[in-house]
């Protein structure tokens, strides 16, 4: 296996050994939101918009937080870029929490197709210190498919836009776990 603990991408994620529970609480988070908009699909679009905003908070904090890493010291800048867009994405979403369906799908699906880009990139380097790892690559291919969906169809109903973000959600969170299983155990 390889040494993590030296920069391994443009940034976006923690990836050093000692950092592999920042992915896994990611990936709970992940998890959590999507069950929790599987469970109530039923919930309106102002239940939505707040969970969505908490989660893009959350995710966007960890990734901040993660920028500080010693292991990160090259890729900072866009960790911290891409920490930003979510909690800005999050606060925006909160703040304005009476704007209409359809901006609020922009926003979302702007929010994936940023983050799954990022992802993509992240994945493209880190492929040169993880042999055959495909999760975080699936991660940021889901996100930009669900982001470009939402974008494209805005009018597709909160009942359905529920199930679409409660898969993705868990299917992101499982990725994140598989990704912070590896790191945790990479021989050094």
């Amino acid at each position: 296996m390889h040494d993590l603990n030296a920069d391994l991408n443009p940034g976006l994620r923690p990836v050093s050994r000692d950092t592999w529970w920042v992915l896994g609480v990611r990936g709970l988070l992940a998890v959590i939101f999507g069950v929790v908009t599987l469970a109530w699909p039923g919930i309106t679009l102002l239940a939505l918009v707040y969970v969505f905003a908490a989660y893009a908070i959350v995710n966007g904090l960890f990734t901040v937080a993660g920028a500080f890493r010693e292991a990160n010291k090259g890729s900072r800048g866009w960790m911290i870029f891409s920490g930003v867009v979510g909690v800005i994405a999050g606060i925006v979403v909160a703040t304005w929490p009476a704007i209409t369906a359809i901006v609020l799908l922009w926003l979302i699906g702007a929010w994936f197709v940023v983050t799954g880009l990022l992802e993509i990139i992240a994945s493209v380097h880190a492929r040169r210190r993880i042999d055959s790892d495909w999760s975080l690559m699936l991660a940021g291919v889901l996100s930009v498919i669900f982001g470009v969906v939402l974008v494209i169809w805005p009018a597709a109903g909160a009942l359905s836009l529920a199930w679409l973000i409660g898969i993705l959600a868990i299917i992101l969170g499982v990725s994140l776990f598989y990704l912070a299983y590896r790191v945790k155990n990479i021989r050094v």
